[in-house]
């Protein structure tokens, strides 16, 4: 074989195996970088753009997608210990001249942290508020998204801030009391008994905690690697101080039933979106086309 083809060959067998050999390294030994760099990848592929916006001395990060236009844009609010990030599965399906927004909550990722800062529901509701005058969001009323503690926040925001809202999904939203305990009330309840409060399912510290969570948060079972089930743990530990300290102020009797103290105040036409199998939080079951004693007719929504 002629010497400059075999140094053709070994030069692109490096060539090519420099990328695979980082991909194995990084999941080998870094695979939180591999998360991050997922994310970053797909927030590209479906057009997301991060941006910042500041209220004072305070900052929000957040994505978005288009630009506001005749039709309502819409706000996304994740839930406990999330990120915009969450939202990517959902935006992938909506159509791409929407004018799409997913904010880091307050204390999450990007967005300021501030142990002075009020972390109940109604204080989170105030916080986005300031963002929508920020990035004045509020010049037409908006479509707002909210899940678990974002439904909370999002419920609570409209019924504060009706003047801004034309619409609301609810997508099982935490704040309203239950008749049965879901398996994770139940799991909560044994370890206020057992008086190891800090191993607070939602909060894992382990890949067998990961596992666990994940479990409980999804219907559908399917196998994680571990490495990236440490991945996840990695990403997470920095910040389980916080939403340990979070989940306290949320649970506590000032936020646990904000929304449902706070429906007869909502105006806005309201979906919620609510998955028969949820083990975090249990089904509101309404009969179809009735409303709750609590909402009133004017909020009444879809049960999906």
């Amino acid at each position: 074989m002629d010497l400059d083809v075999l140094n053709m060959f070994v030069i692109a067998g490096g060539t090519l195996a420099i990328p695979i050999l980082a991909f194995v390294a990084s999941f080998l030994l870094w695979p939180s970088a591999l998360i991050r760099i997922y994310y970053w990848y797909w927030r590209r592929a479906l057009g997301m753009q991060v941006r910042y916006a500041n209220y004072d001395d305070y900052q929000f990060c957040y994505s978005y997608r288009g630009r506001p236009g005749y039709r309502p844009s819409i706000l996304m609010l994740h839930g406990f210990s999330a990120h915009k990030d969450m939202w990517l599965s959902i935006v992938k399906f909506l159509p791409k001249n929407l004018h799409l927004v997913c904010v880091d909550m307050p204390g999450h990722e990007g967005t300021t942290r501030s142990a002075l800062d009020d972390y109940s529901i109604s204080g989170q509701a105030k916080r986005i508020h300031q963002f929508v005058e920020c990035i004045k969001l509020n010049r037409r009323p908006f479509h707002l998204v909210g899940t678990s503690m974002g439904g909370n926040v999002a419920g609570v925001y409209a019924a504060q801030y009706p003047e801004d809202i034309c619409s609301l999904t609810l997508i099982c939203p935490a704040g309203l009391p239950s008749t049965t305990d879901s398996k994770f009330i139940k799991q909560l309840r044994e370890l206020q008994e057992s008086k190891c409060i800090d191993r607070i399912p939602l909060i894992p510290s382990t890949p067998e905690e990961m596992a666990d969570m994940l479990k409980l948060c999804s219907y559908v079972r399917f196998k994680v690697p571990q490495q990236i089930l440490q991945g996840l743990v990695d990403v997470r530990i920095p910040h389980n101080d916080f939403y340990r300290k979070l989940f306290l102020e949320i649970a506590d009797e000032k936020s646990r039933h904000s929304l449902h103290e706070n429906m007869s105040k909502i105006k806005a036409p309201t979906q919620v979106i609510w998955g028969k199998q949820d083990q975090v939080r249990s089904l509101l079951r309404l009969p179809h086309g009735t409303a709750s004693p609590s909402l009133p007719v004017s909020t009444r929504g879809s049960m999906a």
